[in-house]
């Protein structure tokens, strides 16, 4: 894996997101209540909702624009939404958020 340093891990609030942009788009990096951190496309597949500016809530996050569902760990939407958003790979190593960036490369590459 090709891991990317992105930023402090403090530079993302308690359920709370951050946008980050990579050569190969933008990233929706978001950290839960419980201190874990996902990282899943920046756009909900329903209407582009920024879903770093959605709820997080658990493993989970609500695109801001129409409500809709999707786990942070698998990207698949929840109840009767339907779809899914791309999760990335992402670490926690002295503080600082690494994604990797090899998986993001192959899912451009699509």
């Amino acid at each position: 894996m090709n891991w990317i340093d992105i930023g402090a891990l403090d530079d993302i609030p308690l359920r709370g997101a951050r946008r980050v942009k990579t050569t190969q788009g933008c990233v929706a990096v978001f950290r839960t209540a419980e201190d874990e951190v996902f990282a899943t496309s920046a756009s909900c597949p329903h209407r582009n909702g920024p879903l770093d500016e959605g709820i997080v809530h658990g493993r989970k996050i609500t695109c801001p624009l129409h409500n809709w569902v999707f786990s942070l760990e698998t990207g698949e939407a929840q109840g009767a939404d339907e779809g899914a958003i791309a999760t990335y790979a992402v670490r926690v190593e002295n503080g600082r958020v690494l994604l990797d960036g090899t998986a993001l490369a192959r899912a451009s590459a699509a």
